[in-house]
C-alpha cells in the first residue's frame, strides 16, 4: 500500500498498537485507531519503550498522556420534544462536517461530508448513498455534490472509495453504489452530471476489475475478479491485506483460535466480509453459525454484481452521450455478459431466488438474505424472476417491523431478528420497480412504524431495528447498536416523501 505524507498509519506504532489492542485498554477497539497523536509517531514510541522498562501508571494512563481521543457525535437536546421531522433536520446538522485536512488516520476532504453518528465518525461508503436519499428529500442538491465531489476526490487520489476515509480503509472498498450516487444528482441536475464524473465512474470500474486480464482457466481468481467455467467474469469481496483489521485486532486473532484455515486466509474473509459492509453475517460463514468458520472470499456476492452490472450500464450511458459509441458499446456488452452470468450463476433452481454462488464447490448458496432483491433493485431481473423473488419476500421476509435481512438467528448484527434501513430501500425499490405496488406500501409502512415507534420510546433514529419483535431493540455484532444515524434518517425521509414512477 503506498503511503501518504501526514496521515497515521497504525502499523507504525509497532508494538504499542499490539499492546492496546491486545490488552483491550478500550471497550470498542475502533476507538485507539482514531485517536489523535500529541507527538511525532517515532517520539512517542520512543518514550513507550522507555515507560515499559519502568511503568509510571497504566497502560491507558499512558495513552491518554500521548494521544486525544476522538470526540463522540453529540445528539440533539431533549429529542423526543421535537417531532420526528424536526429531529432528522437537527441531526443533518449535526452529523454534517465542514471540509477536513489529514489528521491521525482521518484522511481530509476537500468538501463537506456527512457521518453516519455514533462510533462512526467519518464517511462510510455505501451508508453516504442512503443518507443522500433524505438530504434530496430536504431539498439539499450542493450537498449531495459536494459529498459526490469527495467521493471523485477519493478516486483520484487513491483510486478506489475506501471503506471510510481512514488510513486502516485504505485496503479495501464497500458495495458500489457511487454510480446510483451519480444517477441520484443526474436526476436533480440533468446528465451534464453523468460527463462530469466519467472519469471517476471509470475509475470505480477499474477498481474492481484490476487483473481481470491476467485470470486464466488455470487461475481463475485475482484480486476481486474471477473467472468462471464458461469464462465469464464476475466479481467478489477482497481485501488487500491479510492480517487482524487494526479496529477489530483482539476480535480478529480471537476468531482464528478455532479455525481450520490459515491465519493469513481467515482474515482475508474477515475483511472481505467488511468491504461487503454486512460485518457479519451467517451470509459468509460456511456453516452458517460461526466465525471460525468464515469463507467470504469463495463466494461471488450477488448483490456486488448486480451493482457492478449498474456501474457498467451508466458507463455505457455517460460515454455514449460524450459521443464516444465505441466505448460506450463496449461497457454495454460488458453488461450484458454480466447479467447473463448473474442470471445463469447467481440464480438457485430449488431455492426460486437469487442468492450468492460458491466459485469453489461451484455452487450456489442456501443461505437466503435479502441481497436476492439487488437484481430487481438494479433493475437487470426477467419479470417471471422477479415476480419470484418479490413472492419470497412476501412470503418469508416481511416481518411486522419491516424486512429481515436474513432467515437465521446467528448472533451476528446482519442476521435475524434485525433488520437495516437500506435494505428496506432496496426492497421497496425492487417491489416498486416490477409494479408490486401493494407489497412495496408493506414494506414501506411495517418499517416507518418500527421506527417510529422506537423514536417514540427512546428518542433515537438507530442504526438497525428488530423487525420480528417490534417490542425489542435490535442486537448482536461486535458493537452496541449505534444511535445517529445517517442511513435510517436517509431512508426514513425518503419513504416519507416518496412517490415513485417507473
Amino acid at each position: 500500500m503506498i503511503r501518504h505524507a501526514g496521515l497515521l498509519y497504525m502499523e507504525d506504532l509497532e508494538e504499542l498498537f499490539t499492546d492496546v489492542q491486545c490488552q483491550r485498554v478500550f471497550p470498542d477497539q475502533k476507538t485507539f485507531v482514531d485517536c489523535i497523536p500529541k507527538l511525532p509517531v517515532a517520539e512517542i514510541l520512543e518514550q513507550y519503550r522507555q515507560w515499559k522498562r519502568q511503568p509510571d501508571g497504566t497502560l491507558e494512563t499512558f495513552v491518554m498522556r500521548h494521544f486525544d481521543l476522538p470526540k463522540v457525535v453529540p445528539q440533539p437536546a431533549q429529542p423526543m420534544a421535537r417531532n420526528i421531522d424536526g429531529h432528522i433536520a437537527d441531526l443533518w446538522k449535526i452529523l454534517s462536517r465542514a471540509p477536513v485536512e489529514n489528521t491521525g488516520t482521518l484522511i481530509g476532504l476537500p468538501y463537506r461530508f456527512i457521518v453516519p453518528g455514533g462510533r462512526f465518525r467519518e464517511i462510510f461508503y455505501w451508508d453516504t448513498y442512503f443518507t443522500m436519499l433524505g438530504l434530496a428529500a430536504a431539498g439539499e442538491t450542493q450537498f449531495i455534490e459536494d459529498v459526490a465531489d469527495n467521493f471523485a476526490f477519493l478516486l483520484r487520489r487513491f483510486g478506489l472509495i475506501p471503506n471510510g476515509n481512514r488510513t486502516y480503509f485504505l485496503t479495501r472498498s464497500q458495495p458500489p453504489f457511487f454510480a446510483h450516487i451519480v444517477r441520484l444528482l443526474q436526476a436533480l441536475k440533468g446528465d451534464e452530471i453523468l460527463v462530469k464524473y466519467i472519469t471517476e465512474l471509470t475509475l470505480e470500474y477499474q477498481f474492481w476489475m484490476q487483473d481481470a486480464q491476467l485470470v486464466t482457466e488455470d487461475e481463475p481468481v485475482k484480486r476481486r475478479v474471477v473467472r468462471m467455467p464458461d469464462g465469464a467474469l464476475l466479481n467478489r469481496y477482497w481485501d488487500e491485506k491479510n492480517t487482524p483489521r487494526a479496529e477489530g485486532y483482539a476480535a480478529d486473532l480471537a476468531s482464528h483460535e478455532e479455525a481450520s484455515a490459515k491465519p493469513s486466509d481467515h482474515y482475508r474473509h474477515l475483511r472481505g466480509a467488511c468491504e461487503s459492509g454486512w460485518d457479519f453475517s451467517g451470509r459468509w460463514l460456511r456453516d452458517g453459525k460461526t466465525m471460525h468458520r468464515i469463507y467470504t472470499c469463495d463466494l461471488i456476492p450477488v448483490d456486488l454484481n448486480s451493482l457492478l452490472w449498474y456501474l457498467e450500464s451508466t458507463l455505457e450511458e455517460a460515454y455514449r452521450i460524450t459521443g464516444k459509441p465505441e466505448t460506450a458499446n463496449s461497457y454495454g456488452e460488458k453488461a450484458a455478459q454480466r447479467k447473463a452470468a448473474i442470471e445463469k450463476y447467481c440464480w438457485h433452481p430449488q431455492q426460486q431466488t437469487f442468492t450468492d454462488y460458491d466459485h469453489c464447490k461451484q455452487q450456489p448458496s442456501d443461505y437466503l438474505t435479502m441481497a436476492m432483491a439487488y437484481p430487481l433493485f438494479c433493475g437487470l431481473a426477467g419479470e417471471q424472476q422477479a415476480n419470484l423473488v418479490l413472492e419470497k419476500i412476501a412470503n418469508t421476509f416481511l416481518q411486522p417491523g419491516g424486512l429481515l435481512t436474513s432467515l437465521h438467528v446467528t448472533g451476528q448484527q446482519w442476521d435475524a431478528p434485525n433488520g437495516w434501513a437500506p435494505l428496506q430501500w432496496i426492497g421497496y425499490e425492487a417491489a416498486m420497480r416490477y409494479k408490486n405496488e401493494k407489497l412495496a406500501q408493506k414494506i414501506r409502512h411495517n418499517w416507518m412504524m418500527n421506527v417510529e415507534r422506537v423514536f417514540a420510546t427512546t428518542g433515537k433514529m438507530m442504526e438497525k431495528y428488530n423487525v420480528v419483535d417490534i417490542s425489542l431493540l435490535a442486537g448482536g455484532g461486535e458493537y452496541p447498536n449505534q444511535d445517529g444515524f445517517g442511513w435510517t434518517n436517509g431512508v426514513y425521509a425518503a419513504l416519507k416523501r416518496v412517490n415513485r414512477q417507473w
